[in-house]
């Protein structure tokens, strides 16, 4: 994908790279170029609307059928993997192993390639699935809106996310792959009003659960915090593996995902 496709992207294209390179919902990718993607990465938080609200559908559904908060919880997580082909997940583990190799950048992206999992990532993917299980177990237990509203906000910073780390400045650390496809293809202002957007959305959809402003203001800094952990992640990433790559996007979005649900579980 090069710089010398000048036709604009309309909001079909846009979501058209959005679901069909965040998500398995079947979606033909018309175009392949830097203005659908960058159309693309400020969509991906509607791409975590619908990933989170088919998991908060699920987490809700069981309890309805008199599942315990439990299953509820696991039902949820497991969702939003198969919508994302567990490639986030998958992300997550290379980056912890890339970077707890403690090699150069060239090899610690070697690393990141290998279809093994290391000890790094089997535990860091552990701690998470456990955290982001037991958050929602919580908040299922409490009430199946809360449980759900939890669900589709953690999918919403994840994405968010996404959008924050494909704005302009940031390189790819490879020539080839997703990483490449949409690194620095965001403006910056585009990118911090689709967090601040996602903030608000957040807010709003916690104020709807027991809480009033408590739970509104709850949502907002839910969806900043995970951010700002992200942007720390991504800062060691290019200090490191000197860009992003596919496998840093994943990381970033598990990791704000359960950043986002940690806050959502306190109070």
């Amino acid at each position: 994908m090069t710089d010398t496709t000048t036709a604009r992207a309309g909001l079909g294209d846009a979501l058209r790279f959005a679901f069909g390179t965040l998500t398995v919902l079947p979606v033909a990718l018309t175009r392949w170029d830097r203005p659908a993607a960058r159309g693309g990465m400020l969509a991906a938080p509607l791409a975590g609307l619908v990933v989170g609200g088919c998991a908060a559908a699920a987490g809700a559904l069981l309890l309805l059928l008199g599942a315990g908060p439990l299953l509820a919880a696991v039902a949820a997580v497991a969702v939003g993997a198969v919508l994302t082909r567990g490639l986030h997940l998958d992300g997550l583990a290379d980056v912890a192993d890339g970077l707890g190799s403690g090699k150069p950048a060239e090899d610690a992206l070697r690393v990141m390639k290998r279809s093994d999992i290391g000890p790094f990532g089997v535990v860091t993917l552990l701690l998470t699935l456990l955290a982001q299980v037991a958050v929602l177990a919580q908040l299922y237990a409490a009430s199946w809106t809360r449980g759900a509203v939890a669900a589709v906000v953690a999918a919403l910073a994840a994405r968010c996310a996404l959008t924050l780390a494909a704005r302009a400045g940031v390189p790819a650390a490879r020539p080839e792959g997703l990483g490449a496809a949409v690194a620095g293809v965001v403006p910056v202002p585009a990118a911090w009003a689709v967090a601040v957007a996602t903030a608000a959305a957040a807010a709003g959809a916690c104020a709807c659960t027991a809480g009033g402003p408590f739970r509104a203001a709850q949502g907002a800094a839910a969806v900043l915090l995970a951010l700002a952990c992200t942007e720390a992640l991504l800062r060691r990433c290019r200090r490191r593996f000197g860009g992003v790559t596919g496998d840093v996007f994943g990381a970033l979005a598990e990791t704000a995902a359960t950043c986002a649900l940690v806050v959502l579980a306190l109070g």
